[in-house]
């Protein structure tokens, strides 16, 4: 029988990490494991897109925090081979959880951001403790996978995992998929041939995104140039943004839909994509952008982003919240060929980034699996 494993996340709501764990489950029940996706609460926008040969289990639980008994009895009764967890305080709950049930199930966690950078860019007591107790339960799991070397760096130096317990594995693309749904229509009439050229972001309305200094940096771009701003995504500093539209008079070139499920077809059509962040672990939304053939501008910040564009080669890299830089770098990236990012974005191909995590869950079964089901 083929090993069964065991995905798990607090939800599947739009976000990054969401979306790279129902890629990894999708194609993990392609090579032919047994794979079932258990959520605190089963609800986003991306259940939709797990495949019908995952099963997904639904814990009901009020908050990741609370499903902790829950998750102990379903590992107790199902025994996987391996579970597999992402986001800081659902992996602190799935050591636990591994530990209290007593199985030997092989449990592994991934980092998605840098612990440390998180905390200094939005500092507070919940975020406090996250990082206080993955320092003490990441020593418990089998193996703690970083999705950039600088994650990997800050795991290692501020929360004291060991070397031999690290692994680095970017996120992965799906290229075939991004492919298919960029050639979509993208549903804005900004978008439509002969518009003005679009400059476009991604990612949650939070702090840590500083959409703040990429709209002061259109500012600059657009007192110069017809050009308009689309930041898709949703989140808690929507009123300040939108505010901040208002005040520099941008109302009629900037805006703000929300949560889009096919955000590919947009990034098609933008003239260049800018990611603003103060930190990211590895920036799906810029990698995307590259497998979609687009432009790209990048702060950078503490994590992925260099990486990603190793070190300027794909795209512009500016430094954090400079507004009148990160303007001249989408001047010159609207004035310049594009350079062929898919290029870049094949490195990390779906079917080569899984197989590299089923080594970290499942050492054992690499050979069998890699060939596929029978």
């Amino acid at each position: 029988m083929s090993p069964a494993i065991t995905l798990f996340l607090p939800s599947v709501e739009g976000g990054g990490a969401e979306r790279v764990f129902v890629q990894l489950a999708n194609e993990f029940a392609k090579l032919g494991c047994r794979v079932e996706f258990v959520l605190a609460r089963a609800r986003g926008p991306y259940l939709e897109e797990i495949s019908e040969q995952v099963r997904i289990v639904d814990l009901r639980a009020s908050g990741v925090l609370n499903c902790l008994p829950a998750l102990v009895r379903y590992l107790r009764s199902r025994r996987p081979a391996a579970i597999l967890s992402g986001l800081e305080h659902a992996n602190v709950i799935a050591v636990l959880a591994r530990s209290l049930a007593g199985r030997s199930t092989r449990c592994v966690v991934s980092t998605r951001a840098v612990p440390t950078a998180i905390y200094r860019a939005n500092r507070s007591r919940r975020r406090w403790m996250t990082l206080q107790m993955s320092r003490l339960t990441y020593r418990l799991a089998d193996q703690v996978i970083a999705n950039s070397q600088a994650v990997a760096a800050d795991l290692a130096g501020s929360l004291g995992v060991s070397n031999g317990k690290l692994t680095v594995i970017y996120n992965p693309l799906d290229m075939e998929y991004i492919d298919r749904n960029s050639r979509m229509a993208a549903d804005h009439p900004w978008l439509t041939p002969g518009s003005a050229p679009v400059v476009l972001s991604v990612g949650s309305l939070t702090v840590l995104k500083d959409f703040q200094t990429l709209i002061r940096a259109f500012a600059i771009v657009r007192s110069a140039r017809e050009c308009r701003l689309i930041i898709l995504g949703e989140g808690p500093e929507r009123a300040k943004l939108e505010s901040m539209v208002e005040q520099l008079n941008l109302r009629n070139d900037v805006c703000l839909p929300g949560f889009v499920g096919n955000p590919f077809a947009w990034m098609r059509c933008a003239g260049v994509f800018v990611s603003s962040s103060l930190t990211e672990g590895c920036p799906n939304a810029l990698m995307q952008a590259l497998a979609c053939g687009t432009a790209v501008v990048s702060t950078d910040c503490n994590g992925g982003s260099a990486e990603i564009l190793q070190a300027g080669k794909w795209g512009h890299l500016v430094p954090v919240g400079d507004a009148e830089a990160m303007a001249a770098a989408i001047t010159a990236a609207l004035d310049s060929p594009r350079p062929n990012g898919r290029q870049r974005a094949n490195d990390f191909a779906l079917h080569e980034i899984a197989q590299q995590y089923l080594h970290a869950l499942l050492p054992s079964h690499l050979p069998a699996l890699t060939r596929g089901p029978a």
